[in-house]
């Protein structure tokens, strides 16, 4: 299993919830609002004035075999939409209760 955490900007929120659905996704933890700064050259998401939008976070655990098809998913969203920036994150997961 592997957990892969997506952080995108807010006005893509109902595409990243299409995509989960799409791939069959039922489980995640989402983060309303969550503030950073992307590494690629990224604007600031503070949610103050002088950087007003903010970014959404899902964290989701899913079979090893849907990650690579996901993370396709997650790079064309992030083409699609190149000004709002959609990043995700994999790591293994051990465990579960």
């Amino acid at each position: 299993m592997k957990a892969v955490f997506i952080v995108y900007n807010q006005a893509v929120t109902e595409r990243v919830a299409y995509m989960l659905d799409k791939l069959g996704i039922k489980g995640y933890t989402q983060w309303g609002t969550v503030n950073g700064v992307g590494s690629n050259g990224g604007e600031p998401r503070m949610g103050i004035h002088a950087w007003p939008e903010m970014n959404s976070a899902i964290m989701t655990v899913v079979d090893d075999r849907l990650v690579p098809l996901l993370l396709k998913y997650v790079e064309k969203l992030d083409k699609v939409n190149v000004e709002n920036g959609v990043r995700a994150f994999v790591w293994d997961v051990v465990g579960g209760y």
